[in-house]
């Protein structure tokens, strides 16, 4: 049996909401639209009743900051939101973990959609703005207001991935219509080099192959806009154009050849302390993607070896999870 329970932030702590509703009126000029309310709407499935209940106030909800409902509330203009199926929904994930730890039994299913109410008199032309706004088709899509018989959601199985028969052939035109036809982020020296790679291999790659490798040299997880070189600056502020002289004045310094790019802009300054002798205890490994110095550390009155980062990435949930919408950063 399928359990439904709705929540909302309560007055005062609605600041999703009235963000909202300023960017519908503001941004999307749509006066019409004179207030809005955000629900989050949670179906559950695998459950005991009590258990349901039990979580309603611990899990769904805080009660000294959320409002819950059995039912949708009245007045407005209606219409939910959810995420594709395969997309990874970290809300009714989490949410499916806690219930798990107050029953103690098996993981249920859950499933997160979002409710919006808007208030006053849109048109439909008008709602139609405002879901585009709010839905990615990349992400996520309308979702029913119907209650659901069961959150089992039959799925096609997948065919054979295809194998892409004559990419080792392609000229360098080809290639070109290739990375349009499958709308490709890599460019086409990229693309060559995947079909040098693959004549060493002497096959033909599949599609899901050429599309693991576009998702990883993409700018989204290799930042590829960090290596555009710079053959040329003009610059009108003389802030920032002193800037980019002193830069120019470090790289000569250093006596630096390789193209000057926004990565090595962001990167001379920690070159030239280590240069200068300033970042002595720097740890210099393959494997650490920040900044990161050795330093003692008083452990129970013992001196410990540490490492003191001061700066990473903070992708909660990476690409191989949501290779569609990317990562939650």
């Amino acid at each position: 049996m399928v359990y439904r329970i709705y929540t909302e932030r309560k007055k005062g702590f609605d600041a999703e909401a009235r963000a909202l509703l300023a960017d519908i009126r503001e941004l999307l000029q749509i006066k019409s639209v004179t207030s809005l309310r955000l629900l989050n709407r949670y179906d559950v499935e695998n459950i005991d009743r009590s258990v349901f209940e039990a979580c309603i106030s611990t899990v769904f909800s805080e009660p000294q900051t959320d409002n819950a409902y059995y039912e949708l509330p009245e007045g407005g203009a209606v219409f939910a939101t959810e995420y594709l199926p395969g997309q990874f929904d970290q809300r009714a994930d989490s949410c499916a973990q806690c219930i798990q730890f107050v029953s103690g039994g098996e993981k249920p299913t859950v499933r997160n959609a979002r409710i919006y109410i808007l208030g006053g008199n849109p048109t439909e032309l008008e709602l139609a703005a405002v879901k585009k706004y709010v839905i990615n088709p990349v992400e996520s899509r309308e979702a029913s207001l119907e209650m659901p018989e069961t959150l089992d959601i039959p799925y096609d199985v997948p065919g054979d991935v295809p194998v892409l028969d004559g990419f080792l052939e392609l000229d360098r035109d080809g290639l070109s219509a290739f990375i349009a036809e499958y709308g490709l982020a890599m460019d086409l020296e990229d693309i060559m080099f995947c079909q040098d790679y693959f004549k060493t291999e002497n096959r033909c790659p599949t599609l899901t192959e050429i599309r693991m490798i576009d998702t990883y040299w993409s700018d989204h997880c290799r930042h590829t806009t960090f290596s555009t070189i710079i053959d040329k600056a003009d610059i009108e502020d003389g802030d920032v154009k002193a800037g980019f002289d002193r830069y120019v004045k470090i790289r000569s310094e250093l006596g630096r050849t390789k193209p000057m790019t926004l990565m090595d802009i962001a990167t001379i300054g920690a070159k030239y302390l280590r240069k200068t002798g300033h970042l002595e205890r720097l740890d210099e490994s393959e494997e650490i993607n920040a900044c990161t110095v050795k330093v003692k550390v008083d452990v129970d009155g013992k001196d410990e070896d540490w490492l003191f980062l001061f700066k990473n990435e903070t992708h909660n949930h990476p690409t191989e999870i949501e290779p569609f919408g990317g990562a939650a950063t």
